[in-house]
Protein backbone atom coordinates (compact mmCIF):
# COMPACT_ATOMS: atom_id res chain seq x y z
CA UNK A 1 0.00 0.00 0.00
CA UNK A 2 1.20 3.43 -0.42
CA UNK A 3 1.13 5.77 1.80
CA UNK A 4 -1.81 8.01 0.88
CA UNK A 5 -3.90 4.78 1.15
CA UNK A 6 -3.04 4.09 4.55
CA UNK A 7 -3.08 7.63 5.40
CA UNK A 8 -7.01 7.60 4.35
CA UNK A 9 -7.64 4.30 6.07
CA UNK A 10 -6.34 6.04 9.34
CA UNK A 11 -8.72 8.81 8.65
CA UNK A 12 -11.68 6.53 7.93
CA UNK A 13 -10.94 4.50 11.14
CA UNK A 14 -10.40 7.81 13.28
CA UNK A 15 -14.25 9.11 11.70
CA UNK A 16 -15.89 5.46 12.16
CA UNK A 17 -14.41 5.41 16.04
CA UNK A 18 -16.03 9.05 16.90
CA UNK A 19 -19.09 8.34 14.92
CA UNK A 20 -19.78 4.83 16.51
CA UNK A 21 -18.73 6.90 20.10
CA UNK A 22 -21.96 9.33 19.71
CA UNK A 23 -24.64 8.20 22.21
CA UNK A 24 -27.94 8.35 20.27
CA UNK A 25 -31.81 8.43 21.95
CA UNK A 26 -34.88 8.70 20.68
CA UNK A 27 -37.29 11.50 21.48
CA UNK A 28 -40.86 12.72 20.01
CA UNK A 29 -41.32 16.39 20.24
CA UNK A 30 -45.70 17.27 20.14
CA UNK A 31 -45.14 20.39 19.34
CA UNK A 32 -42.90 23.15 17.41
CA UNK A 33 -39.82 23.48 19.94
CA UNK A 34 -37.14 25.45 20.08
CA UNK A 35 -33.40 23.35 21.68
CA UNK A 36 -30.89 25.95 21.44
CA UNK A 37 -31.68 28.71 18.50
CA UNK A 38 -33.06 26.02 16.39
CA UNK A 39 -36.80 25.55 16.06
CA UNK A 40 -37.70 21.88 15.63
CA UNK A 41 -40.72 20.99 13.79
CA UNK A 42 -43.14 18.38 16.06
CA UNK A 43 -42.36 15.12 14.88
CA UNK A 44 -39.93 11.86 15.95
CA UNK A 45 -36.46 12.80 16.11
CA UNK A 46 -33.22 10.63 17.37
CA UNK A 47 -30.86 12.73 19.37
CA UNK A 48 -27.14 12.11 19.45
CA UNK A 49 -24.58 13.40 21.94
CA UNK A 50 -20.92 14.10 21.38
CA UNK A 51 -18.96 15.81 23.36
CA UNK A 52 -20.59 19.35 23.74
CA UNK A 53 -23.50 19.16 20.46
CA UNK A 54 -26.66 17.90 20.37
CA UNK A 55 -27.81 16.60 16.93
CA UNK A 56 -31.96 16.14 16.23
CA UNK A 57 -31.95 14.20 13.46
CA UNK A 58 -35.38 14.39 12.01
CA UNK A 59 -36.57 10.41 11.92
CA UNK A 60 -39.31 11.13 8.72
CA UNK A 61 -36.57 13.52 6.60
CA UNK A 62 -33.45 12.85 7.96
CA UNK A 63 -32.64 16.57 8.16
CA UNK A 64 -30.04 17.12 11.17
CA UNK A 65 -29.86 19.72 13.98
CA UNK A 66 -27.05 20.47 15.83
CA UNK A 67 -26.77 23.08 19.31
CA UNK A 68 -24.10 23.96 21.60
CA UNK A 69 -25.34 21.77 25.00
CA UNK A 70 -24.00 21.97 28.58
CA UNK A 71 -23.36 18.54 30.07
CA UNK A 72 -23.73 17.92 33.55
CA UNK A 73 -23.66 14.17 35.08
CA UNK A 74 -25.84 13.38 37.90
CA UNK A 75 -25.22 11.10 41.14
CA UNK A 76 -27.92 8.50 39.77
CA UNK A 77 -29.06 6.98 36.36
CA UNK A 78 -32.05 8.75 34.97
CA UNK A 79 -34.96 6.28 34.70
CA UNK A 80 -36.47 7.05 31.57
CA UNK A 81 -35.45 10.42 29.19
CA UNK A 82 -37.49 13.51 30.21
CA UNK A 83 -37.44 16.71 28.74
CA UNK A 84 -38.14 19.67 30.03
CA UNK A 85 -39.05 23.30 28.74
CA UNK A 86 -41.17 26.09 28.96
CA UNK A 87 -44.04 27.97 27.09
CA UNK A 88 -43.40 30.87 24.64
CA UNK A 89 -46.41 31.50 22.45
CA UNK A 90 -47.51 28.38 20.16
CA UNK A 91 -43.45 27.23 21.10
CA UNK A 92 -42.13 25.00 23.74
CA UNK A 93 -38.29 26.15 24.53
CA UNK A 94 -36.17 23.26 25.77
CA UNK A 95 -34.52 23.87 29.21
CA UNK A 96 -33.01 20.18 29.54
CA UNK A 97 -32.87 16.82 28.55
CA UNK A 98 -32.27 14.05 31.18
CA UNK A 99 -31.01 11.16 29.28
CA UNK A 100 -32.75 7.52 30.41
CA UNK A 101 -30.32 5.03 31.33
CA UNK A 102 -27.52 7.51 32.01
CA UNK A 103 -26.47 9.89 34.36
CA UNK A 104 -26.10 12.60 31.48
CA UNK A 105 -28.17 16.03 32.12
CA UNK A 106 -28.30 18.35 28.79
CA UNK A 107 -28.94 22.37 29.63
CA UNK A 108 -29.81 24.17 26.37
CA UNK A 109 -29.34 28.22 26.16
CA UNK A 110 -30.00 30.60 23.62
Amino acid sequence: MTRKSLFMAGVLAVFALSTASAKTYEIVLSTPTKAGNVLLKAGEYTLKLAGSKATFIQVDSDKSFTVDVKVENADKKFDETRIDSTKEGDTSVITDIQLGGSTTKLEFTR
